[in-house]
């Protein structure tokens, strides 16, 4: 069987780059072990924001009589249910990768690829059989998977991973979670609103430790506030499982602590899943277990190229996509532009939302610019007081000489979706006069991104 391009993985940066290369007239092959749509949409991005919806609503009802509604009786989730709903969102969602694999006419083989050379892929089935391919690219996307620490090994049972923390039968008492990056928090802030006590351990001075230093501190106090208990500059030196509790032993500034918890989640970062496919025979670069790659995505063996959690760089679910769409773009002999890395979104879906676009303060200032900031908080927002949702802020960074828009830091409600329109205006090159000058609808939250336009320029209305 020959093909003009052969994807290793159906994660978001395989699937997309595979029907983005059968649009530009290539015939496709998808190889894929395990469910379509990789961890994101099994494992990950979905099934998260699935629970998160969920408690979100418990909260809603449990504080419905600030917004005049009266709700009689005690008020329960019922955990099961609200696991299987995630499972059911996204089970639905791989359906829909299938549907669109078929429509864009591209082979989905069931089973493990490795790339033995440029030209070859060789697949093993879970019957024990094996099958070799051609073709004329290769695109290793295999993503990554859970990180574990030689103190912290996962059992799947009293310490697990964030797979087990989304299938679990019965909701825990009592939970500690190490790592506070979005995995963390987010499993932290839904294993709160659920009612498990939850304490979060974060190494770094700070909780999501890549967040600007106000965002990531105004999130722990929200943190703590919904009654989580937030441990920085923290490390846990081992867990004891013998006993009916985990005895997790948790290095401080002030010494030692012992915390018993029912359940240890690791939350420490990932490891790309590169092993086993066949890149050192086929001669391929790595470094610590990433694939070396160039701008567009090209190995140092022509013909095999890597996206997504395989290389270094960032590992957003959006960000595979853009390199596989990119990667493609190049082999069909387009003219792609590069990636700006420094323009690339992020977003933790806890409860306040944070979301946030290039430099930070600290970042910006290193970098040897003369900044402006404005900052506008959800206390003067009007839509944000209608909606009960008052905690956070909108912070913008502006090159004083140019009035280029640096970066954008965002904690609060619908923050995730507001977070676009920076990206776009970064595109752009917007100034930040031309942002105070692009009319926001009212009331909405969005508006509080041209008020700190304005704050930053002294020219806010609503402070």
């Amino acid at each position: 069987m020959t093909f003009d391009l052969i994807v290793i993985g159906s994660g978001p940066g395989g699937y997309v780059a595979a029907i983005r290369a059968s649009q530009l007239g290539m015939k496709v092959a998808v190889v894929e072990k395990a469910e379509l749509g990789g961890i994101c949409l099994n494992w990950g991005c979905i099934p998260t924001k699935s629970l998160l919806k969920s408690a979100q609503v418990f909260d809603y009802i449990k504080h419905a009589a600030d917004y005049g509604i009266v709700v009689n009786g005690d008020v329960e989730a019922d955990f099961a249910k609200v696991i299987e709903r995630s499972r059911t969102v996204a089970d639905g969602m791989s359906k829909g990768i299938q549907f669109l694999l078929k429509k864009n006419k591209i082979e989905v083989i069931t089973g493990f690829g490795k790339a033995l050379r440029a030209g070859l892929v060789e697949v093993s089935t879970a019957e024990g059989e094996t099958k070799e391919l051609l073709c004329k690219n290769i695109i290793i996307a295999t993503g990554a998977r859970s990180r574990e620490l030689s103190n912290l090994k996962q059992d799947g049972k009293k310490i697990i991973g964030y797979r087990q923390a989304l299938t679990l039968a019965e909701k825990p008492a009592s939970m500690v979670v190490v790592g506070s990056g979005a995995i963390g928090t987010e499993l932290a802030s839904f294993y709160n609103s659920m009612g498990t006590e939850v304490t979060l351990v974060e190494f770094m001075p700070q909780l999501v430790p890549n967040e600007d230093e106000e965002v990531s501190k105004a999130l722990g106090r929200s943190l703590k506030k919904a009654g989580i208990k937030v441990m920085t500059k923290s490390s846990v030196e081992s867990v004891d499982t013998s006993g009916l509790l985990c005895k997790v032993s948790v290095k401080t500034k002030k010494g030692e602590e012992i915390i018993e918890a029912e359940k240890v989640l690791s939350a420490v970062g990932i490891t790309p899943n590169t092993e086993n496919l066949g890149l050192e025979k086929a001669g391929i670069n790595t470094e610590k277990g990433y694939i070396l790659v160039d701008e567009f995505y090209q190995t140092n063996i022509p013909g095999i190229y890597a996206i997504g959690d395989v290389i270094p760089g960032i590992a957003l679910a959006h960000v595979a996509s853009a390199e596989g769409i990119i990667c493609v773009e190049k082999l069909a002999g387009h003219n792609p532009v590069p990636l700006d890395y420094n323009n690339i979104p992020g977003c933790t879906y806890t409860s306040p939302e944070v979301a946030s676009v290039g430099y930070t303060e600290k970042g910006a200032l290193e970098a040897g610019f003369d900044i402006k900031i404005g900052k506008f908080p959800y206390t003067a927002s009007g839509k944000a007081s209608a909606a009960g949702a008052k905690e956070g802020f909108i912070k913008l960074i502006f090159d004083t000489k140019h009035g280029e828009l640096l970066g954008a830091h965002m904690l609060g409600a619908n923050v995730t979706e507001m977070i676009a329109e920076i990206v776009v205006a970064r595109k752009l090159e917007i100034t930040g006069e031309e942002l105070i000058k692009s009319i926001h609808p009212h009331p909405t939250m969005s508006e509080a991104i041209m008020e700190a336009a304005a704050a930053a320029y002294d020219e806010v209305i609503h402070l």
